[in-house]
């Protein structure tokens, strides 16, 4: 099978050809402003270097696109906003832990109704579906697209949140609905919160999964297209523009994902070294580490399905002052070609000083000629001594591990850390990111709680429900495989409740579904 990973980074647009598992091209473009275009001169560079990229079976796409909105407040959704809880949670109103420039960006209506659960399962009071009529007239008379929908405890009782929708439906039939049940787990805040990000993410996913649509038919590349996930797997784009959330930190899970496959570990420390960040994080098994506690999106509270990662602003771009010595946060990030010494440029910045200390060839050497050597070397121990730390934080054996290197900037790590094993080097470390989207699987997941159901047969039903959302997302059924299953019993809900989280991987099904 011949994919095309793309990855688009904040520095660099990085496209790749995979032939099965061998990388028959890569190249690498900066990131433009609009990303469409950048994608599209990266696709053009493909087909130049490699013509067969025409007649591909699937493009996947990875995208920083919609953190960046939510991180720098643009091409955000004015959204309403329903809890289903009251007379509980009245203190506490969505947006309440909201940043306030981005509250006011957001928020529109906010409705709050009777309804919900307790965590026994137990009904607070009735829904009250004549509340959730009336607001939903009332949003379709004041034209609101989106609609965020969160009720307490749903992922134990889904019913409330889904009358709502039937009612929404019925409505204002044109209205976008995200449903927290759907996305985030038990804590009302948290999951609210990830549910209004998603609602108000809903127009710029379509707009910018229709432009990567635009794009490949620019390029003459008839094949569907994917978008990748933050757990390393990909859905098509039209089932990925109903949950945009979901690709918050798929950049470096796909260069972890990438790191696997390209070093043929499944268990390892993984450094992804961009041109404006450093992410480092933890294969289990192929696929990163994930985040069991709260994560913050552009100063929003979240608690979803997320990649344990330590990001550091560190990277090729980074600005460098020599004396006194300071390194990054700030980047020249994809402007790094014509800004940097050894590019023409007049921005001192870690590219320079890595060609300066010899640790690699790039631009012209005789730009950076008059940096004191002394100064120099302090600056490539300080880098190193940044990731030596950063390492150390995301262990968590005792003993020394295998660190996989990868990233344009993978230059700056050291060959030797403590802790660490090895220092892995691997080809094509520098698009690892683009073929960690291309080798990507298809997955479905299931986080539910089951009530009066032995264990066995409530795994089997998280697993068909699992392997369904596989299917729909454009997984081929015969190559489906599970790849996780963990089940908890709540003893303090009744009726033998058990909560049941499973994860099914399979192939892209050829053509799509």
């Amino acid at each position: 099978m011949k994919r095309v990973g793309i990855d688009v980074g904040g520095t660099n647009t990085d496209a790749v050809l995979l032939d099965g598992e061998r990388v028959v091209a890569a190249v690498k473009t900066p990131t433009t402003a609009d990303v469409t275009s950048g994608i599209t001169r990266a696709l053009a560079d493909l087909l130049a270097a490699a013509p067969t990229a025409a007649r591909v079976d699937a493009v996947m796409i990875g995208t920083t696109h919609f953190t960046n909105a939510v991180v720098q407040r643009r091409g955000l959704t004015r959204i309403a906003a329903v809890r289903i809880g009251l007379p509980a949670s009245a203190s506490l109103p969505p947006f309440v832990d909201w940043p306030d420039d981005l509250a006011e960006l957001v928020r529109g209506e906010v409705v709050m109704l009777e309804g919900g659960h307790e965590y026994d399962g137990r009904p607070i009071v009735p829904f009250d579906a004549a509340g959730m009529r009336a607001a939903a007239r009332r949003f379709r008379e004041a034209g609101v697209t989106s609609v965020a929908v969160a009720s307490v405890f749903s992922p134990l009782d889904p019913s409330c949140e889904e009358q709502a929708a039937a009612i929404l439906a019925e409505e204002c039939p044109d209205t976008a609905v995200t449903l927290s049940h759907r996305l985030g787990r038990i804590g009302l805040l948290e999951r609210e919160n990830v549910t209004l990000l998603n609602a108000c993410l809903l127009d710029l996913a379509r707009k910018t999964a229709r432009a990567f649509i635009d794009a490949l038919r620019a390029s003459g590349i008839v094949a569907p297209l994917y978008l990748t996930q933050n757990d390393g797997t990909v859905m098509l784009a039209e089932v990925a523009e109903q949950y945009p959330v979901y690709s918050f930190a798929s950049g470096p899970t796909n260069s972890m994902r990438g790191a696997a496959f390209l070093s043929r570990l499944a268990d390892a420390l993984v450094v992804d070294v961009g041109g404006t960040t450093t992410d480092v994080g933890a294969l289990r098994h192929g696929f990163p580490r994930e985040a069991n506690n709260v994560v913050e999106v552009g100063g929003v509270r979240t608690l979803f399905r997320m990649p344990d990662l330590l990001s550091l602003g560190l990277g090729g771009g980074s600005l460098v002052t020599l004396d006194p010595l300071s390194i990054g946060p700030l980047s020249v990030g994809y402007r790094l070609t014509t800004e940097s010494r050894v590019f023409g440029g007049t921005t001192l910045t870690a590219t320079d000083v890595g060609v300066a200390a010899g640790l690699l060839d790039l631009g012209d050497r005789h730009r950076v000629a008059d940096l004191p050597g002394p100064l120099v070397r302090r600056a490539v121990q300080r880098i190193g001594a940044i990731v030596e730390e950063a390492v150390d934080r995301v262990k968590t054996e005792a003993g020394d591990v295998p660190l996989v290197v990868v990233g344009g900037g993978a230059f700056l790590v050291p060959e030797r850390l403590a802790g660490v094993s090895s220092v892995v080097g691997v080809e094509h470390q520098a698009v690892a990111n683009a073929v960690g989207a291309a080798i990507a699987q298809v997955s479905g997941e299931v986080d539910q709680i089951f009530q009066a159901l032995p264990r066995e047969e409530a795994i089997a039903r998280a697993s068909r429900i699992a392997a369904d959302r596989a299917v729909t997302a454009g997984a081929a059924r015969d190559t489906l495989r599970t790849v996780e299953v963990e089940d908890l019993p709540l003893a303090y809900l009744p009726g033998n409740s058990l909560r049941v989280r499973v994860r099914v991987v399979g192939e892209i099904a050829a053509g799509g579904p």
